[in-house]
């Protein structure tokens, strides 16, 4: 037999060290989304629906007796904020109620990272059941070449984390893409497909309903190639179809206080009335020029892509997991208004692709000389591309100055002995990273008028978010604020002085010996605070070293920290 000619003592090592590195492949789906996370732990109005509707479900519970409607329209901030069109608590009840125990461990002040870390650590779980049925289906080079892709991806991985509802579909489309492919028993293969199907029916009729899209692409897919029959996946998507309504809209129902369905009214205001336009409109070819190219990040994913669906031994794998992903993107292209995050589901079943073009080139690198060369091409492409995955990171975390402003404000007023401040947040503040766990950071259920604490480490902070009306034309409006977060310090009256200036990132900037960062004035300069500061350090060591010379991020002032000026 061949294995007569191994080795005891070669067999004892290579298995464990195979393994250890499967262990460390693997831990990089954590913690590299783990990373994300921490270096850029603020959110933005894209996201702040579903973090605030958990912040509220873990502050204010779930009234069940009394008048109901009084104190969910009293305490929850959907209620003043609903946003463009509803969306569902079904991730938000599951965030607040699996992240209640560890926020009662670690304390209220950590809550944010908490829940934002659970759905990270959910969605990157789906990604680990993906790549073990990569491994059992294609091997474990595919496997491995798959989590060196993905993981040097920016989009995915730094979205991994944020509360959109897109990525609480973005679990169950993943898991979907691990549950279509090939499995060593017939039965179970087929068991797995009608899954998969299911999966895509909850995360459109629940998440987001452009999934109905990718759900049709991929049971086209499946019946053209007679992997499954129609009168096969008819009873599953009923069920799956019913199952989704009776969990969810019961949820929604009592949350809203009135009968609802999210998803089938943000399909109405989206699809049918055509109101996504209001938000903006891109080309056609958007997706395909522009955002999978940038969410796939690595420049060699498409010819290896490419390379996979024409390779007699890959072809038929790679058109499974191209053709209704990419049919998908196609259709969707249709929809005026664009964003990369309604694309993201296609991203791990397309690197899939690429990593089957990986795995067939490099294990070819002894046996040609092309092929060693375009495999060391492709190891040079993935480390360039975690390079610029991890710039993308520290340039993406300069982006929330409404975050930034809420720290240095909380760092300014510690030692006030006033116990309760009253701040004004204008519109940028609040879409760039000022959230309710921010704001209350002690977990107090101030919306109720209860009594707030006697004894506390820093001063009570309660927020104004007014965006506008006539009532901002009067000096009373003002008056009765401590301090003010705005970007725009003409629009205010009275007296007031600026404490402080925070910066957000502004492009990229070169400067030479002797010249000056733009975008500030001196006086502007004097009173920059948080990360723009940070940055300011850096460059200023940089330049010290480099004669002088500098090419980085450009800052420019965003959010002034106003304090009233009661003795003036």
């Amino acid at each position: 037999m061949a294995t007569g000619n191994l080795d005891p003592a070669d067999t004892n090592i290579e298995i464990p060290a195979n393994h250890r590195k499967d262990v460390l492949f693997t831990s990089f789906l954590f913690t590299i989304p783990l990373l994300h996370l921490l270096l850029a732990p603020h959110t933005k109005v894209e996201e702040s629906f579903n973090l605030q509707a958990a912040h509220d479900i873990l502050v204010y519970g779930t009234p069940t007796s009394g008048d109901v409607h009084a104190r969910l329209a009293h305490t929850y901030d959907h209620f003043t904020f609903p946003g463009a069109v509803p969306r569902t608590f079904l991730g938000p009840v599951l965030l607040a109620g699996l992240g209640q125990p560890l926020v009662a461990v670690a304390g209220f002040r950590h809550a944010q990272l908490i829940v934002r870390g659970l759905l990270g650590v959910l969605n990157a779980t789906a990604l680990l059941v993906l790549r073990n049925a990569l491994r059992r289906a294609f091997g474990r080079g595919v496997a491995r070449w798959w989590v060196v892709m993905l993981v040097g991806q920016f989009h995915v991985n730094y979205y991994l984390s944020r509360t959109l509802p897109n990525m609480y579909a973005f679990g169950l489309t993943t898991l979907a893409s691990a549950f279509l492919l090939p499995q060593p028993n017939p039965q179970r293969h087929f068991i797995r497909q009608k899954q998969a199907i299911a999966l895509l029916i909850l995360a459109g009729v629940i998440f987001r309903s452009e999934v109905a899209l990718l759900l049709i692409t991929t049971a086209l897919h499946l019946l053209a190639s007679r992997r499954v029959t129609l009168l096969a996946l008819i009873p599953v998507s009923l069920g799956s179809f019913l199952a989704a309504l009776v969990v969810s809209v019961p949820i929604d129902c009592y949350f809203w206080q009135r009968p609802l369905w999210p998803e089938l009214a943000g399909f109405y205001y989206n699809a049918i009335l055509g109101s996504s336009s209001n938000w903006g409109v891109s080309p056609w070819h958007y997706y395909f020029t522009s955002a999978l190219p940038r969410i796939l990040l690595n420049p060699l994913v498409p010819m290896l892509i490419a390379f996979a669906l024409f390779q007699p031994g890959t072809s038929r794998a790679a058109r499974a997991l191209v053709i209704p992903n990419l049919l998908y993107v196609a259709i969707y292209s249709l929809q005026p208004h664009k964003e990369a995050r309604f694309i993201f589901y296609v991203a791990p079943a397309l690197t899939a692709a690429a990593a089957l073009g990986a795995d067939f080139i490099s294990t070819r690198a002894a046996k040609s000389l092309v092929y060693r060369a375009v495999s060391l091409a492709l190891v040079l492409s993935v480390l360039g591309s975690f390079a610029a995955s991890i710039g993308m990171l520290l340039l993406s975390s300069l982006n929330y100055p409404g975050g930034d402003a809420l720290e240095q404000l909380k760092v300014l007023t510690r030692d006030d002995p006033t116990p309760v401040i009253r701040v004004h947040a204008d519109v940028l503040t609040c879409m760039t990273g000022l959230t309710l766990f921010g704001q209350n950071p002690a977990g107090h259920p101030i919306a109720l008028d209860l009594p707030l604490p006697q004894k506390s480490d820093a001063p009570v902070l309660l927020f104004d978010k007014t965006e506008s009306g006539y009532q901002m034309d009067w000096p009373a409006f003002w008056e009765k604020f401590d301090y003010l977060l705005v970007e725009d310090t003409s629009k205010v009256l009275g007296r007031w002085e600026i404490i402080g200036m925070v910066q957000g990132y502004d492009g990229i900037e070169v400067l030479k010996p002797g010249s000056h960062p733009g975008g500030e004035t001196d006086s502007e300069e004097a009173g920059r605070v948080g990360v723009g500061a940070q940055v300011a350090g850096v460059r200023d060591f940089v330049r010290g070293y480099t004669g002088g010379w500098w090419a980085g991020p450009r800052m420019s002032p965003r959010i002034y920290i106003l304090r009233q000026d009661r003795i003036g």
